[in-house]
């Protein structure tokens, strides 16, 4: 398998990450807010420099595409472009709440017939929240969402219903199903997370077109109630 360079830095935290046949073997993580434009590319090049020195090429750059925040993604895209020119890589895009949901792929006590709903917090009660099953297929696509009762109501009655990530705390009182989850902690994307997707599209050629690739801003999200899919 490739080593793929994993960059991460669509919310606060900043990491990049190498991995290789199912391994992670380099990271560095920033999580100080607002430091992005300071942080990203250093970690980049030193990231860079590690895999040169041990001679393992990198032959793919994989981005975490949002939905995130305008800035920290323009950041993020400019840079992972401009390593993919200077290569000659190809670009893998991934969406940042299916990076979130990786670590709970492997939970033995999450059982298989359940949902994940991996929310990233906006003002009030909004959030922006994608609903994956199990194997990380999409039951509803990423959308915004102003949180009420009923909100995911037809998942919750499918099935148990995860609920994490930095939005997912100021849904706890609102969503009260007996099949709705809470997972504690905030469970912020990170590079290291991204390896088992990344290797993924890798394998597939799933590539984007450098030169028109766009992140998925939260800008471009309007507000909803959850569209059912189900």
């Amino acid at each position: 398998m490739a080593v793929i360079l994993n960059i991460e830095a669509s919310t606060e935290i900043c990491s990049v990450a190498l991995s290789e046949d199912g391994e992670v073997f380099f990271e560095k993580r920033n999580d100080e807010e607002r430091s992005h434009a300071k942080v990203l590319a250093p970690f980049v090049e030193e990231a860079i420099a590690y895999a040169d020195d041990r001679r393992r090429a990198i032959e793919a750059v994989a981005l975490s595409c949002g939905p995130g925040s305008y800035t920290s993604l323009r950041i993020a895209s400019s840079t992972a472009k401009g390593v993919c020119y200077g290569r000659n890589l190809p670009l893998i895009a991934l969406p940042t709440t299916a990076i979130m949901s990786v670590p709970l792929l492997l939970d033995d006590n999450i059982p298989d017939e359940a949902l994940f709903c991996p929310m990233i917090d906006a003002r009030r009660n909004e959030v922006y929240a994608t609903v994956y099953d199990r194997a990380l297929g999409t039951v509803m696509p990423t959308s915004a969402i102003i949180v009420d009762a009923e909100s995911f109501g037809r998942e919750l009655d499918r099935a148990p219903v995860y609920f994490f990530g930095g939005g997912a705390a100021k849904c706890k009182e609102i969503i009260v199903h007996p099949n709705a989850h809470f997972l504690d902690g905030h469970r912020n994307p990170l590079a290291k997370w991204m390896m088992p997707l990344a290797e993924r599209a890798l394998l597939d050629e799933r590539f984007e077109d450098i030169a028109y690739f766009e992140p998925f801003y939260l800008k471009d999200f309007i507000a909803t109630k959850p569209k059912k899919l189900i």
